[in-house]
């Protein structure tokens, strides 16, 4: 049984009504039909160009946003029939990494507490404040790679790649099987965007985590992704592995993307 099963699952978002009145216009079709599965311990590799449904998708499986229709399952759990009590409970085991390190961190708290908030929301510690939440917070902060005197600072603090090491240390905070890394080095330059790839590698490797993994950039899904699924207009138009569809591309908007990224030194 895979780790997720999507079946037909589809997104419209409708047009708001014209204030002159006339007909309605039709509604965006941002996900159309999409099925997939996700193994546990993989990583799947999401690749498009913007305005694809990518990062839509990726939502949609987190029930961040809810479906037109189709199927979500988690481990062979509906996520879509969950109530809003259980689906409280299964946020531990699904989270997101942002694209935008700038914008996912509240300014006005601390690392300390950005990281803590989750924690204490979910009372994984069985305590809502002291040592123990802050014994486990350094800890995730060594495991992306900041110590511990980053606790009490804030997010204007720190450059871009720190800002999202310390978003993905929050993202691991209620140790999660599944991960939506939706974009998380596209708003930083080569060099640093190639750090948290290697480094979301590691903490793959070290915390037994399943990725889905969005990005317009086939060279870096290349290097993260065990298999790659291709999503042109809203469509899954090619799903294999990696070396297959690096390779031999079938579909004509695949061969397109690799001849149209440079190549990525990591």
């Amino acid at each position: 049984m895979a780790l997720i099963e999507v079946r037909n699952l589809t997104k419209t978002f409708a047009h708001a009504p014209s204030p002159f009145g006339g007909k309605p216009r039709a509604g965006v079709r941002a996900v159309d039909d999409v099925s997939l599965d996700i193994q546990a311990g993989e990583t799947l590799g999401l690749v498009g160009e913007s305005g694809s449904g990518k990062s839509t998708l990726g939502r949609l499986i987190l029930r961040l946003i809810e479906p037109t229709s189709g199927t979500i399952q988690l481990e062979g759990r509906d996520l879509l029939s969950a109530s809003r009590a259980e689906m409280r409970r299964l946020r531990g085991d699904l989270q997101i990494i942002f694209q935008d390190p700038f914008a996912s961190l509240d300014p006005r708290f601390r690392v300390e507490d950005i990281i803590a908030e989750p924690l204490i929301i979910h009372r994984e510690s069985g305590r809502s404040a002291g040592s123990g939440i802050r014994t486990r917070v350094a800890e995730l902060l060594r495991a992306v790679g900041l110590d511990e005197s980053a606790l009490r600072r804030y997010p204007h603090e720190f450059s871009g790649g720190q800002r999202q090491r310390i978003g993905i240390a929050r993202a691991l905070a209620l140790r999660p099987k599944f991960i939506v890394c939706d974009e998380p080095v596209s708003a930083l330059d080569v060099s640093v965007g190639a750090q948290i790839v290697n480094l979301l590698a590691q903490l793959q490797c070290d915390f037994g985590l399943t990725y889905l993994f969005i990005s317009h950039s086939m060279p870096v899904v290349r290097y993260l992704s065990t298999r790659i699924a291709v999503m042109y207009k809203g469509k899954i138009v090619e799903t294999g592995d990696t070396e297959s569809i690096t390779s031999q591309p079938n579909h004509p908007y695949t061969r397109t993307l690799l001849g149209a990224t440079p190549q990525l030194s990591v």
